[in-house]
């Protein structure tokens, strides 16, 4: 354990001292924006969480799971970096998880953030009735979680090639047919680049009644986490046959 967080603490060494912490910010304010810009159009909190969340999880957070995963492997890939951090007394299997923990607190503190800024805006807007803390939590929570298999996916992708554009481009090509992608019921489900916007909008929505939107949130969570299991094994077995 004492080894693993030796690891965890060098991976955040390495991320403090770049100005990837910024992204973290760019889309909650980007959400903040736009709930206090268009403001005939939401007009309660499920349509204010919709409304904000809607950009940030269709698009920003799949982009910003690439680029974070893709990040956290740049260091080694450069100069030899791989062989010098396995030459310490330190198993790959930590060094996997370490990153893959290090990407996954970073979009949590992006979920944080947008929650903050929901927050604020609904206040700002003098929203009525009480805070809805479940669908909120659920909604922040869920697509959270819904970033997991994502994140591993990534990870494999930043694993088997040492350009830091390579995998980010694919994670763009493959974010943007989102927005035709979710209104499927066969295949939005099972699209990871598509999770997380169906974990975070509110059930029940109006305009969001068909197709995936239409999927019990217990059962995209479950699919979720086996999409999870599947990729995070083949980037464990991958990695720990990889030649350094």
């Amino acid at each position: 354990m004492k080894k693993f967080l030796n690891i965890l603490a060098a991976e955040r060494l390495k991320m403090s001292r770049s100005l990837l912490w910024l992204l973290v910010l760019a889309s909650p304010v980007l959400a903040v924006l736009i709930g206090l810009l268009i403001n005939e159009e939401f007009g309660n909190w499920p349509l204010l969480l919709g409304g904000m969340s809607m950009f940030h999880s269709m698009l920003f957070l799949p982009v910003l799971t690439g680029l974070f995963s893709s990040f956290i492997c740049r260091y080694e890939h450069n100069q030899g970096g791989w062989k010098a951090l396995l030459a310490l007394p330190v198993t790959r299997n930590a060094v996997y998880w370490a990153k893959f923990l290090i990407v996954i607190l970073l979009l949590a503190l992006s979920q944080i953030l947008l929650l903050a800024g929901i927050l604020i805006v609904g206040r700002v807007r003098h929203l009525t009735g009480d805070i809805p803390w479940n669908m909120l939590l659920q909604s922040m929570l869920g697509g959270w979680i819904a970033c997991f298999p994502l994140a591993a996916l990534q990870m494999f992708f930043s694993l088997r090639w040492s350009s830091f554009a390579a995998p980010l481009v694919i994670n763009v090509i493959f974010t943007v047919p989102n927005i035709l992608i979710v209104n499927s019921a066969t295949y939005g489900p099972y699209y990871p680049w598509a999770q997380p916007f169906l974990a975070m909008i509110p059930k029940g929505m109006q305009g969001y009644t068909f197709g995936a939107f239409s999927l019990p949130f217990e059962n995209l969570m479950i699919t979720v986490l086996g999409s999870f299991v599947v990729f995070a094994a083949c980037g464990l077995v991958y990695f720990n046959r990889k030649e350094i």
